[in-house]
């Protein structure tokens, strides 16, 4: 009994270990500025300091223009709150973008450019680890990427990066990664047709998946 009892103590003394209590109380969200969604997410909106995995068939049917709000709240008031860890806004972190980010679209937006940063990395394990840095440095306030794949293992870094540096981790993914485990917190599908946007979240920690349309 002595044996198991020690045995039992180093378990719960593992920081990895999950603990069911400790998940009654919800993070409060970061908001999407779409009431819609929000109303779907835990904590009324976007998971903080976690994994979001967007799936797009293809670029430019509004995967951007879906996270435009919540990043210009970052780029402008992250670190000018009482409880954040910075002295000025954080910076937002563009890592392999597939296009040149356009500036004045962004300005339109809200975006502080002086708080973007664009990393090109030259291969997918560079993007990868460039990715974990910056999310686990303190003083990103999200980090996007768009990685060619994104195993399991890859994912958990991200997840604990995003968690150590406070950040929101957005990776851009094909929607073949469906069927791919993964430890995002978050995972939605991007859907567009002559009959508009359709929005279908895949998994949501602590929430449902459900199927919007046109939210954007």
């Amino acid at each position: 009994m002595r044996r198991d009892s020690s045995s039992l103590e180093k378990l719960l003394e593992n920081p990895h270990l999950w603990r069911g209590h400790g998940q009654a109380h919800t993070v409060p969200g970061l908001s999407s500025g779409y009431e819609a969604l929000d109303r779907h997410l835990p904590g009324g909106g976007w998971p903080q300091c976690s994994l979001t995995e967007i799936l797009v068939e293809h670029y430019g049917i509004g995967e951007l223009r879906l996270l435009m709000p919540a990043l210009a709240t970052l780029s402008a008031e992250h670190g000018n709150t009482e409880n954040a860890n910075y002295a000025e806004p954080g910076w937002i972190a563009w890592v392999a973008p597939p296009f040149q980010p356009y500036p004045p679209a962004l300005q339109q937006w809200g975006i502080n450019l002086s708080r973007m940063l664009i990393v090109r990395p030259k291969n997918d394990s560079e993007m990868l680890w460039s990715a974990e840095q910056a999310l686990s440095s303190g003083t990103c306030a999200a980090v996007l990427l768009w990685p060619d794949a994104l195993d399991d293992q890859a994912s958990r870094r991200l997840q604990l990066a995003a968690e150590k540096g406070n950040s929101w981790a957005i990776a851009f993914r094909p929607p073949m990664a469906r069927t791919e485990p993964s430890a995002a917190a978050l995972r939605i599908e991007l859907l567009s047709s002559g009959e508009g946007t359709r929005l279908h979240i895949l998994k949501s920690r602590g929430g449902r998946p459900a199927v919007l349309h046109d939210v954007i």
